[in-house]
């Protein structure tokens, strides 16, 4: 009974840990981190054509590469840590048997190995917002402004959801038991060996979906939080495969929509 109320402790204690992590991270979304204005005041912004307020073009430095870097790894934590706290509950659950130091620090490597996924996906999203940048399609907001690349974008998106490799991908997120069975590691370089797989597995099932951020509106909350409520839908509601070829298809017409307009 000692050791039950141990674990059911520890597991309260990394819930909270967790719920934290992930306040903190919207905390700093909203405040824009990076940017210089609140997410909140960007929202409100028409994307595409629409006119909006201007900001100044950014200076590409290597401060400045390092803020967006620090921003959309912000943006992936508190985006991405919600769906993944079951997979990190059950492992710190069986991580701890018994319980103690070493079982806490195989739990917190398996989180930052997952958050070392989402790190290199920023990287990749700070070159793809330059590139954009550079060839004059995104914004000083953030947002891209070509019909024919967001057009194209929404297509690619929503191809990908349809995609075997994506349902491979979302099957081991949605199974977070048997993930755990199939790929147990021991000690703390175990989990965070644990921690890059299941972030590998993440991010085959959603990076495309967070390029998105570039059409809607990178500091734009409802897009946020509209692709956090849908990966985490995705992986959890019974029927969240279902829903996510739904959404692709729903992209995939968007898209061919816009790109029609233009002929």
């Amino acid at each position: 009974m000692r050791l039950q109320a141990v674990l059911r402790r520890d597991r309260a204690v990394v819930a909270g840990v967790l719920a934290g992590a992930v306040a903190a991270s919207w905390v700093a979304v909203l405040a824009g981190v990076g940017t210089g204005m609140p997410a909140l005041d960007m929202t409100g912004w028409p994307t595409a054509a629409g006119t909006m307020p201007s900001m100044r073009p950014a200076v590409w430095t290597a401060g400045y590469a390092g803020l967006m870097l620090l921003t959309w790894w912000l943006m992936m934590l508190a985006m991405m840590l919600p769906s993944a706290a079951p997979m990190i509950l059950i492992h710190a659950a069986l991580a701890r048997r018994p319980p103690g130091p070493a079982s806490h620090a195989s739990t917190a490597a398996f989180v930052a190995g997952y958050l070392t996924m989402w790190g290199v996906f920023s990287i990749a999203a700070v070159a793809l917002q330059w590139a954009l940048s550079s060839v004059a399609v995104l914004s000083p907001e953030m947002v891209i402004t070509s019909t024919a690349v967001g057009g194209a974008l929404l297509v690619a998106a929503g191809g990908w959801q349809l995609t075997p490799l994506k349902h491979a991908c979302l099957r081991h997120c949605r199974a977070p038991f048997a993930f755990i069975m199939q790929h147990w590691r021991p000690g703390a370089l175990g989990g965070w060996r644990m921690g890059l797989v299941h972030g590998a597995y993440c991010l085959g099932c959603c990076w495309v979906l967070m390029l998105l951020l570039f059409y809607g509106g990178m500091m734009n909350v409802y897009w946020i939080a509209g692709l956090s409520v849908l990966v985490l839908a995705e992986k959890t509601v019974p029927a969240g495969h279902w829903l996510g070829t739904l959404i692709g298809l729903a992209l995939i017409g968007w898209g061919v929509a816009l790109l029609a307009s233009l002929a």
